[in-house]
């Protein structure tokens, strides 16, 4: 475990009180490039317990001083429709904050922020800012802009001001120096560390509000529990995707040897399960969560 707790978790457990704001509103003005402060924390599904609901997601909205909504969601297992998730995260919070007979024009602004631990559509970059705008179909150079009505009434000056906007970060996709504010960021995401030499706006509060030798009792072990998931489910990709290049591969080993040779996987994965049971069952992880995080039977968990 390094010395900084992961942003994630961070968020769910530490980052929603007011006075650790600070880190977050630092990570948010690095983003869009002005000051920004958070006002509240909003409910959202995010405030769903980490181990009753989900181990590899996390989401989180908060809402500005200006009354714009920011969504974050952290994924850290693949998911092949993650970008229909993002579609529907933004839309589903744009639903949620319009008021019943309200007019569309009161339609809150939505950024939804979106960093992942996996690899995620094609692309050489590891930052990627996405808005809504309408070009002529004849003429590409024609982008359709607002009346100066509209620019007054709605307090904006493009179309792609009004519809939501997407930030995503392939955070795995992170291989370079930090140079700039926002590569240390990420490279904090990445890695879990802030050197000393890191000034990004945010950062300095990070280094002395997430370390992880300042938890209670309580969250050092609710932490340590976290990170055995995020461990154990990371070694089922790791080993399946192994497995699938071993695949073709073994397409011309003598059938004998293949059956061996996955029947040994498939004791190393037993013994992998059985293992990490064992290390949550001493952390005091109730015996169904595990079960279900395993895949293992009770009786199994509870002979360890």
């Amino acid at each position: 475990m390094g010395n900084y707790i992961r942003f994630d978790w961070a968020m769910k457990r530490l980052l929603r009180n007011k006075a650790d704001h600070v880190v977050l509103e630092g990570f948010l003005s690095v983003i869009f490039k002005r000051q920004i402060k958070i006002a509240k924390i909003l409910e959202s599904e995010g405030n769903q317990d980490f181990e009753e609901q989900k181990f590899n997601r996390v989401d989180f909205l908060a809402e500005d001083e200006q009354g714009e909504l920011m969504l974050f969601e952290i994924q850290n297992s693949h998911e092949l429709d993650y970008f229909h998730r993002m579609a529907y995260g933004a839309s589903k919070v744009i639903s949620d904050y319009l008021g019943k007979g309200e007019p569309y024009r009161n339609l809150k602004k939505v950024y939804s922020i979106n960093i992942v631990y996996f690899t995620l559509g094609q692309g050489k970059g590891y930052a990627y800012h996405g808005t809504v705008n309408f070009v002529n179909m004849s003429d590409d150079t024609d982008v359709l802009q607002l009346t100066d009505g509209q620019k007054k009434a709605f307090q904006v000056e493009t179309v792609s001001q009004i519809f939501p906007e997407y930030y995503l970060f392939r955070v795995n996709n992170f291989d370079q120096l930090a140079t700039s504010s926002i590569e240390e960021w990420i490279s904090f995401l990445k890695t879990g560390e802030i050197p000393d030499s890191y000034t990004a706006q945010g950062l300095p509060e990070a280094r002395e509000i997430l370390r992880v030798d300042s938890l209670n009792e309580e969250d050092r072990k609710a932490y340590n529990r976290y990170m055995e998931i995020l461990r154990f489910n990371r070694s089922v990709m790791d080993s399946s995707h192994i497995e699938g290049m071993m695949e073709g591969e073994e397409k011309g080993i003598k059938v004998g040897m293949k059956m061996g040779m996955a029947k040994g996987r498939a004791e190393g994965a037993q013994s992998e399960k059985l293992n990490t049971a064992k290390r949550m069952k001493e952390e005091g992880l109730d015996i169904s969560l595990i079960a279900k995080i395993t895949q293992l039977s009770p009786k199994e968990i509870g002979n360890l």
